[in-house]
């Protein structure tokens, strides 16, 4: 009686004879049409695959290479989920690859959890997202079991590459169009919040600027604690009472800047021939109201997209050294702007 038990090879077992990583042996027997693996390790893959007799267990034609977990711990908390998503969604699929979104709601142990059902067959890599640009939290321990990113955050000492956008430029960006425009009174409304990297950032650019340009900062132009509309017009109105207004003001983001906008407008006056107005985040809306406001445009679908490429990268070369990237802001200028009364 023939009591053969012959354990069936798996891509761990082709990874460990051939060298690569277990992604790597996914991209290949997966067919993903990506040119992140070299000729040479392909057919060194295939070779070792034919020679321990691998099996593919998914049907001949599936079409996905692989599945990489965009693991975010919040969707609701603002608009900006959704050019993140996109982002890593677009650039997976043109390499072969699924996009799986898990939403962790900040709890570090679901994660782990997600990550052990999933299980090291189907994982090419794992992308770490928040939705609030910040320092990262606790990481769930597996994420070093795999190749991995962080997206919108990134850590004190780098032990995964990581990319965030450029606030501090785009606040700097932000105030300078201002000063071209011919402003030395310009305010900044911010939010204020101290665990808001972002809120952290615009306001030392907005700073710097001023300095670099000799305008002196005033705090009494400086109002914080505004994240929302009806916050954006208090504080605009409290700029409007001062004895000496602003002629601009720059603010944390686009909503607020929306209230920013009534506030002017409930003192009759108009924007931009009385005050010029800059937001923050690039808004559907921001470009709908009138006049069409002048911001900063968040780059998170780039930032997502890079964050694919830089995993297939670390696929290919596991000892690869963890970047650290600031993604550029972009000025998008409309009609809030023009030279001071």
């Amino acid at each position: 009686m023939n009591d053969k038990t012959t354990k069936r090879p798996t891509m761990s077992d082709i990874a460990s004879q051939v060298g690569v990583s277990h992604a790597t042996v996914s991209l290949v027997l997966n067919e993903a049409p990506g040119k992140r693996v070299s000729e040479k390790v392909r057919e060194r893959v295939l070779a070792v695959a034919a020679e321990l007799g691998y099996q593919k267990t998914a049907p001949a034609n599936d079409p996905i290479g692989g599945i990489i977990v965009l693991l975010i711990d919040d969707l609701m908390a603002s608009q900006h989920a959704a050019p993140l998503i996109e982002g890593v969604r677009s650039a997976a699929e043109e390499q072969g690859l699924a996009a799986l979104t898990v939403v962790t709601g900040g709890q570090v142990e679901f994660a782990e959890s997600i990550l052990d059902y999933l299980g090291r067959r189907q994982i090419v890599g794992v992308i770490y997202a928040t939705l609030i640009t910040q320092l990262a939290p606790v990481l769930p321990s597996k994420l070093g079991n795999y190749p991995a990113v962080l997206l919108n955050c990134h850590q004190q000492r780098a032990e995964f590459s990581s990319i965030i956008p450029g606030d501090h430029a785009g606040g700097y960006a932000a105030t300078e169009a201002l000063i071209k425009a011919g402003h030395r009174r310009i305010a900044m409304i911010d939010a204020g919040r101290q665990r808001l990297e972002a809120a952290r950032d615009r306001l030392s650019g907005y700073r710097q600027a001023l300095t670099t340009y000799d305008i002196a900062v005033d705090p009494e132009l400086i109002l914080s604690e505004a994240w929302s509309l009806d916050l954006g017009r208090e504080k605009m109105l409290q700029l409007l009472d001062l004895p000496l207004p602003p002629t601009a003001v720059f603010c944390f983001s686009d909503r607020v800047a929306m209230g920013a906008y009534d506030a002017i407008r409930m003192r009759g006056l108009r924007i931009p021939g009385d005050i010029s107005v800059v937001g923050f985040d690039d808004e559907s809306l921001a470009r709908k109201i009138l006049p069409p406001l002048t911001t900063l445009k968040l780059p998170h679908e780039d930032m997502g997209r890079w964050a694919v490429s830089e995993l297939l990268e670390k696929v290919m070369h596991p000892k690869k050294p963890p970047v650290r990237l600031k993604m550029e802001c972009q000025l998008i200028l409309r009609a809030s702007i023009a030279p001071p009364p």
